[in-house]
């Protein structure tokens, strides 16, 4: 495993050395719905998990916010999480995050995104957050396929925790995730399966959904995807989630 996490991480410092390619671009593969790169959004999204504990719903926000010449873009996180059990209802905040994604090289068809996000020990419950700071450097290749009907996007990330409560966890996770999103009209549809290796654990805990979106106006869409995760060490069983896109 200890291999699989120095390939990550070479794999990412490797894409890092990458030239940005100026004027190369006639449209971006991270343009496209749910991949806003280039215009200010906000994500507005309900997320409802059952586990084998009880359930867990997380109702966040999404800010992602452009700057300089639009290569780079700045994220934001803010989750408000509920969890229910047979004996407590609790609702709180969770971590809060942030993130920087960086876009080096780009052509009409297909292009690489660098990105890192640090997520902060900030829940207000414990149950409510992984009680670490980790940050998760990432990066993605996007191309289009067929006419540019389909989007292919692959990410490689690595999640590692540097301080926090030292009674938790640490965390050491490597995530290999690939989804297709296929366009038609103002709707698209996508499917995704991420395999996640916790190192901590020695097991993966994986999961896959599928994605039903729609245009609704010119700076709104709208979407909901049912999801489930797979193998013995899964985190949750299944979920949904729904959300709202805003564009300005």
């Amino acid at each position: 495993m200890k291999k699989i996490q120095l390939l990550s991480i070479l794999f990412f410092l490797f894409n890092n050395l990458l030239l940005a390619q100026e004027n190369d671009t006639l449209q971006s593969p991270f343009s496209e719905p749910r991949y806003h790169y280039f215009l200010k959004t906000i994500i507005l999204f309900d997320e409802y998990l059952d586990t084998d504990n009880g359930s867990i719903n997380t109702t966040q926000v999404r800010v992602l916010l452009p700057i300089g010449n639009k290569a780079w873009n700045l994220r934001f996180d803010l989750p408000l999480v509920s969890a229910n059990t047979n004996s407590i209802n609790k609702t709180a905040i969770g971590d809060v995050g942030m993130g920087v994604s960086y876009i080096p090289y780009m052509k009409n068809s297909n292009g690489f995104a660098l990105r890192t996000r640090v997520y902060g020990n900030t829940a207000a419950d414990p149950n409510f957050g992984t009680g670490k700071w980790v940050i998760m450097p990432a990066v993605v290749y996007g191309k289009y396929l067929y006419n540019k009907k389909f989007l292919w996007l692959s990410t490689m990330e690595y999640q590692s925790s540097f301080a926090g409560d030292d009674s938790r966890n640490d965390i050491s996770v490597t995530l290999f995730e690939n989804v297709l999103l296929h366009f038609f009209g103002k709707n698209w549809v996508a499917a995704d399966v991420a395999f996640r290796y916790n190192d901590i654990i020695d097991g993966f805990q994986n999961n896959a959904f599928v994605e039903f979106g729609r245009k609704i106006t010119p700076t709104n869409l709208v979407y909901i995807h049912p999801s489930a995760g797979f193998g013995i060490n899964r985190t949750y069983n299944f979920g949904i989630e729904m959300g709202v896109l805003i564009l300005f």
